[in-house]
């Protein structure tokens, strides 16, 4: 069984156990004194929707262009900060949901057998323990069909508690309730919630509860101030919550009702049914096993050894997990409503949280995305798409105020609002209007793994859009010769220009013109797939495709970051944004483009020679980089220095503090060591497996083109059959490892290949 497990409870959030249904999510701590589950709701943010956008940028884009042309540094930052960062600054954070507590009066000390426990296999928390000759079992659960989360508490005989609901900080000292009431009847609390900031969403949270009966009398349900006392052997607790994002407000409450009457009309073995077919409908797609696997060690102990195999492949189904738990399709047809896992997916327990726990998209929502195709779970990517159609509506005023363009853009965060002004005041982040355009390539990417021509006609509106920006927004460089952005900067980076003076703002930065080049022949591509050859922007885009400038070497072998060999201010800095052609692209390829592959190794080799991969989830980028260049044993580094350094005993990332991008780009790098298929027709297996994976078995992993694989090795070499099931028919070369063998698959349905035929 693949699971988390622990012989003690959650000391802090840190240690305590996620459960989500993509929109409503806790995280469990597994106290037997005062159990604490702290309560998310997508959709629960500060404020509502702002007019930020600075009123005299495009005014000032002329002379902003020229200082960046002249190397004017110091100027060009002093128009920025002026004219063309916003007002106010940031945009809206998201906050918690409520607090549930269940008072069980358990002291720890006095608990025998205790074990706290995810099992991944049905998305389910446990915790088990004996106090006073008394077995006691609790488990979470959040239901997508019953769309709510559900706690069952059961005893070896009766057994009372308290339960009570608020809304607190993650500091459990602190005593502010942030909320607006507390109502309790005989059988359920509500509480009602507004956060701050003019037009918030307001939310309603209720809790309700059903015991079970014995051979002896019904379990009780007793009122005592704003808490219900539970005297029974078997108990459900069941939380609902709605926010008037996706309700009116006169249906506030009468929906969170509703959906919690539901889920108390059914069983408890009828919800445990209906959430563990639709979960392992997901979940069970795919299966990594590793060996050795020491799965008989508590998992807070396991990380201790990173060098443990089968930890990967825990780690894998766990971010699967996570993923499905944060992000799901709407339910109710209002696709538009759904919300993408922010930078700590569901879960956060903070009403001033790193970074607002917002979407950052210089590279950390699509990190998110990135395990989503490989890992045959392309559904829980439609919340991304939904958020990408809203960007390019409210983008519309920005491209046009800001740049004078067509089209839509967005800088490098968003919101609950889909807002796209610049957010903050930091110059290596807060100008940057290619946020869009990167996630633009994760609608091609959609395709290339399931073509399906629905999906790419849905989005075509939005792709389009951001063509027409980038083709209005791209100006002539000094030469005449190339097309190049200006304002760029290569995100979060500083350069030491030709005089040692330091420097944000450049024209034309690499990460820059390999998005340009990536989502323009996207667009070409896809007007093919179309049949919309006759669209007037084709003939712009293909002359604007001749005049992109190469990317170039730089004096040190390295791949340059900017169009000039600028020295790096931070040589081992966390973003290697210039390798986004190598990965998650593919325009940087070892058959293809040898020269800046070696280049591109060489830059790996510098930044992390300074440092580089401190952060979780940068750390996760270099295992997708490295297995790119089919380097098994840097892989091997950075996935033990990624259990090592970035995780949490709870195995969720740390930045630190928690992010849920590293867990995501882990898994993806994870999988890109084992199959890659991002060279047009060719599927690679084990291209980057290391030594230490000595065997492995891995089922339901999906290559472009609508494949699907199985497959199993000893000592790197495949054992046995590949299995590829293909669901449209198309035709790809399976390439074996080690040099081996080239198989050719094309036709509908499930092929059996072996090596010696």
């Amino acid at each position: 069984m693949s699971e988390l497990w622990y012989q003690q409870p959650a000391a802090g959030w840190n240690e305590a156990l996620p459960v989500g249904n993509g929109r409503l999510g806790a995280m469990v701590y597994g106290r037997t004194d005062t159990e604490l589950l702290q309560l998310n709701e997508d959709s629960v943010w500060y404020g509502g929707p702002q007019n930020r956008l600075p009123g005299d940028a495009l005014a000032n884009l002329p002379r902003l262009r020229q200082l960046i042309r002249e190397g004017a540094h110091r100027q060009a930052e002093q128009l920025v900060r002026r004219a063309f960062f916003a007002s106010p600054n940031s945009q809206r954070h998201y906050e918690p949901l409520g607090t549930l507590f269940l008072e069980f009066g358990h002291h720890f000390d006095e608990v025998t057998d205790y074990r706290r426990s995810l099992d991944l296999n049905e998305g389910i928390t446990h915790v088990r323990y004996e106090y006073s000759g008394v077995r006691f079992h609790r488990q979470v659960l959040a239901s997508y069909p019953d769309d709510v989360l559900v706690i069952r508490v059961q005893a070896s005989q009766r057994t009372e508690f308290l339960v009570r609901l608020s809304r607190l900080s993650e500091l459990e000292y602190e005593t502010n309730e942030f909320l607006d009431d507390i109502v309790v009847d005989g059988q359920s609390i509500k509480i009602h919630v507004t956060p701050g900031g003019k037009n918030s969403n307001r939310a309603s949270c209720i809790v309700g509860i059903r015991c079970g009966s014995d051979d002896e009398e019904p379990g009780r349900v007793d009122r005592v101030g704003n808490s219900l006392i539970i005297n029974a052997r078997d108990a459900l607790i069941v939380v609902a919550a709605q926010s008037t994002y996706r309700c009116r407000d006169t249906d506030l409450d009468r929906t969170t009702i509703a959906d919690l009457e539901s889920a108390l009309g059914h069983s408890a073995e009828e919800i445990w049914t209906r959430h563990i077919k639709d979960y392992q409908s997901l979940y069970g797609r795919v299966q990594l096993q590793l060996r050795p696997d020491a799965s008989d060690i508590p998992t807070d102990q396991r990380i201790l050894n990173a060098r443990d195999p089968g930890l990967v492949a825990l780690y894998l189904h766990y971010s699967r997990y996570l993923l499905i738990s944060c992000s799901r399709p709407g339910k109710r047809g209002n696709s538009d409503r759904v919300l993408p896992a922010t930078l700590q997916g569901i879960w956060n327990p903070s009403f001033h949280p790193p970074w607002g726990c917002r979407y950052t998209i210089n590279i950390n929502l699509q990190m998110n995305y990135w395990p989503a195709n490989v890992g045959n779970l392309s559904v829980c990517e439609e919340p991304l798409f939904a958020l990408l159609e809203r960007l390019a509506i409210t983008g519309r005023e920005t491209a046009r105020k800001m740049y004078g363009c067509r089209g839509w853009t967005v800088h490098h965060n968003t919101d609950l609002w889909a807002d796209t002004a610049p957010v903050d005041r930091w110059m290596p982040a807060t100008l940057w209007p290619l946020g869009g355009a990167w996630l633009c390539t994760h609608v091609w990417e959609q395709f290339l793994f399931n073509r399906d021509k629905a999906f790419l006609n849905r989005m075509f509106p939005v792709l389009r859009g951001c063509v027409e920006f980038l083709l209005d927004f791209l100006v002539d460089d000094a030469s005449g010769q190339y097309k190049v952005t200006n304002p760029s900067l290569s995100p979060e980076n500083t350069f030491c220009d030709e005089k040692g003076k330091e420097g944000v703002l450049c024209e034309g930065s690499t990460i820059d013109i390999q998005l340009v080049r990536a989502v323009l022949e996207a667009f070409v591509d896809s007007l093919e797939v179309l049949g919309l050859s006759e669209d007037e922007l084709l003939l712009s885009v293909h002359d604007t495709l001749r005049r992109l400038p190469p990317m170039r070497i730089g004096a040190e072998g390295h791949l340059q970051e900017w169009m000039i060999d600028y020295r790096e201010n931070e040589p081992g800095h966390r973003h290697v944004s210039h390798l986004w052609a190598l990965y998650p692209g593919k325009h940087i390829n070892l058959e293809t483009t040898p020269e800046l592959a070696k280049a591109s190794a060489v830059t790996l080799q510098r930044r992390q020679a300074a440092g580089g991969g401190h952060t979780g989830w940068s750390r996760a980028w270099l295992i997708n980089l490295h297995a790119r260049l089919r380097d098994p044993d840097q892989c091997a580094e950075h996935v033990e220095q990624l259990l090592a350094r970035s995780t949490l005993p709870n195995l969720l990332d740390t930045h630190p503090p928690f992010q849920i991008d590293g867990n995501f780009g882990g898994a993806a790098g994870i999988l890109e060591m084992l199959v890659q298929s991002h060279e047009d027709g060719i599927i690679r297996l084990l291209p980057a497996c290391p030594v230490g994976w000595r065997s492995g078995r891995l089922r339901g992993v999906r290559a472009r083109g609508g494949f699907e694989l199985e497959f199993a090795w000893e000592d790197g070499m495949i054992r046995g059959p590949v299995i590829v099931k293909s669901d449209l028919g198309l035709r790809a070369v399976v390439h074996y490892p080690n040099n081996g063998p080239c198989k050719v698959v094309e036709g509908v349905g499930v092929m059996v290949l072996h090596e010696d035929n």
